[in-house]
């Protein structure tokens, strides 16, 4: 069921779910730019029964606040602290999903005794200058606030074409949910995805850490997932195999089984 608190001055959409046999420590977890809690549904399905989950909608994004921008990462950090502190929840996992990947980075350096573990999803680190030029010009398409064009110029960095094959149905609807996105909310938040990067300060993390994306994520690729593995020690890497950026949604039961195994790693 949907709720509301607000947060850091803002109204947040929330989903608290949780089955007869959760775990005393929670698990949150933050959905990437342009989505929404919702994005969750399928990992969520697979974890709830035994694991309390919530999720909410971030600033400027589906059915939260969507105050003028610019956003920083900083302001989704503490709006990430003040929820928790309006939950009442001291300590719990957290699980990040691209843009929430790096808030969750974010989070883990402002706050690292909060966390009882760090999960990182198809997030960024050490972008390249050929990489960033690509995700500035993305974000330029995403500035001229014509609703859907950069999904429909993005499904196949999304998702492998075989899912598009098989789904039309489910990529209509995403595109359709792309498209409600408010264009100004949606160019703030894509701009803190775009402009960030704490490839530098990962090497003082030292809570228990979760890295994977997808082999063939051209944004989220690889090669920053090992550089993440790489810097935070101890950590857990994962390159799910032939898999694109959209693993919540293609692949949730594969992701699901990871996060469970590493969860029960680290109660």
């Amino acid at each position: 069921m949907d709720r509301f608190v607000t947060a850091n001055g803002l109204q947040l959409r929330y989903r608290d779910e949780a089955g007869q046999r959760q775990q005393a420590v929670p698990l949150l977890l933050l959905h990437g730019v342009g989505g929404r809690l919702d994005v969750w549904d399928g990992v969520v399905a697979e974890l709830s029964a035994d694991r309390r989950c919530i999720r909410c909608d971030l600033r400027g994004h589906g059915e939260s606040a969507k105050p003028q921008g610019p956003y920083s990462l900083d302001d989704f950090v503490a709006d990430v602290a003040a929820f928790a502190a309006a939950l009442g929840i001291d300590r719990f996992h957290l699980a990040g999903f691209s843009l929430g990947g790096l808030i969750a980075q974010g989070f883990a350096l402002a706050h690292p005794s909060k966390l009882a573990s760090l999960s990182l999803l198809s997030t960024v680190a050490g972008r390249t200058p050929e990489e960033r030029e690509r995700v500035m010009q993305r974000l330029a398409l995403v500035v001229k606030g014509i609703p859907g064009a950069h999904f429909k110029e993005s499904i196949l960095r999304w998702f492998t074409e075989d899912f598009v094959a098989k789904n039309p149905a489910l990529i209509e609807a995403y595109a359709a949910r792309n498209a409600q996105n408010d264009p100004a909310a949606y160019a703030a938040a894509y701009r803190v995805l775009a402009e960030s990067d704490l490839a530098d300060r990962l090497s003082q993390l030292a809570m228990p850490s979760l890295v994977l994306t997808g082999e063939q994520d051209q944004g989220s690729n690889p090669r920053m997932a090992r550089l993440m593995h790489d810097r935070i020690a101890g950590s857990e890497l994962h390159i799910l195999p032939g898999l694109r950026h959209s693993i919540l949604i293609e692949a949730p039961k594969l992701v699901a089984g990871i996060l469970r195994d590493f969860l029960s790693k680290h109660p």
